[in-house]
């Protein structure tokens, strides 16, 4: 079919914008792909695609917060497991201390030199139970007498993952422990009471129900210790799981849409060149008055 020839309609021209304005669209397809490295940069894209996008980011930044939390926590726990190890060490030396107060023979000067270490080693405990704060709270105790600090004391329940679950470490008693240990020197004189201390008495106030409680509560703690750490690599592998899913949902292949910007920059100039010269072609029309 021949085109018509007319200085009112130029049809090569109409074919050869229609071409450029494809070309152009195509092209700034092309950039914002290269310029944003994303396939689906917003709704407008694939809005299908983009809003699964968005769900996904949500949830990765929900798990972000949540290992921000968890980390928080493992200081804490990590603090408590401190104080809890130095309490059981010094409980231990503790009991050396009493099972030489319960022998019979231990008197005089002896045994006031051994009442003299037991309470600088229930002093050191005391110590233990009043520093083993972090960020201002604490699992064991808040001991505030004689100069304790006066931390929160208080259950820990924090947001373990993206749908707001709480995992919960209970508190300690460690100033009860404290306060049941320090016997009078008049206790720590008879032999008979320091026996039934340290011997097979299952009563609250004996020392080794007491030394019993601090070991098993390090166990409550280690395992606490334990869940934390896993659920924190738990949500990290989750977090680059979900980014690789969105990556392959969302991300451009920038090696192919740089090749292909390249083609389309080439084809914009042609089609600007097909253009110019469609738009001279009624000029002639010209040469047929002379």
């Amino acid at each position: 079919m021949s085109l018509l020839n007319s200085v009112n309609t130029n049809m090569g021209a109409m074919i050869a914008l229609q071409s450029l304005n494809q070309t152009n669209t195509n092209l700034a397809a092309a950039e914002k792909q290269v310029s944003t490295g994303y396939r689906v940069a917003d709704s407008t894209d694939d809005g299908a695609a983009y809003a699964i996008a968005q769900g996904v980011r949500s949830t990765v930044g929900a798990l972000t917060t949540a290992n921000q939390q968890l980390g928080n926590v493992q200081g804490l726990l990590s603090t408590t497991q401190s104080g809890l190890n130095d309490i059981s060490g010094l409980m231990s030396s503790m009991r050396d201390v009493l099972t030489n107060l319960a022998s019979g023979s231990v008197t005089g000067n002896d045994q006031a030199n051994y009442i003299a270490t037991y309470q600088s080693l229930l002093k050191n405990l005391k110590s233990d139970v009043q520093d083993a704060t972090y960020s201002g709270k604490t699992l064991i105790g808040n001991i505030t007498a004689g100069g304790g600090n006066s931390g929160t004391f208080a259950n820990m329940s924090v947001v373990r993952n993206e749908i707001g679950a709480q995992y919960t470490v209970a508190t300690f008693g460690g100033s009860a422990v404290y306060a049941s240990l320090n016997y009078s020197t008049i206790s720590l004189q008879n032999a008979a009471f320091v026996q039934s201390a340290i011997g097979a008495s299952a009563t609250a106030a004996s020392f080794m129900n007491k030394m019993n409680s601090v070991n098993n509560e390090l166990n409550t703690i280690g395992a606490a210790v334990n869940y934390v750490n896993n659920q924190v690599s738990y949500n990290s592998d989750k977090i680059d799981a979900l980014n690789s899913g969105l990556g392959s949902l969302v991300d451009a292949n920038l090696a192919q849409e740089s090749a292909q910007l390249q083609a389309l920059q080439i084809r914009q100039q042609l089609g600007t060149q097909a253009l110019s010269l469609a738009n001279q072609a009624p000029q002639s029309l010209l040469s047929l008055f002379k």
